[in-house]
């Protein structure tokens, strides 16, 4: 994966990540749907999107401090800095 251009100093935080599940994780286990996922770009965990009722990848970003994430929608090519709440174009 290519790193965006810098918009904001967390993008420096971007790793090679490897998913860490096809689906929301927290909502595969407990049997709740999602609407559209996001991968964190710091260690590659999959959560459910804002507009889904668990909202999953802010949750993990709440949690952990990790502040890049990206779509993780086929076709999407944007991510996110949850502290700077910038968008950025991602490869």
């Amino acid at each position: 994966m290519s790193k965006p251009q810098p918009t904001c100093p967390h993008v420096s935080e971007i790793r090679d990540v490897t998913p860490s599940s096809e689906g929301c994780a927290e909502c595969m286990a407990s049997g709740d749907a999602w609407v559209l996922l996001r991968l964190c770009l710091t260690c590659g965990h999959v959560g459910c999107c804002d507009s889904s009722p668990n909202r999953h990848a802010t949750k993990h970003y709440q949690g952990t401090g990790h502040p890049i994430m990206k779509s993780f929608e086929p076709g999407e090519n944007w991510g996110w800095c949850y502290i700077d709440r910038v968008e950025f174009k991602s490869l």
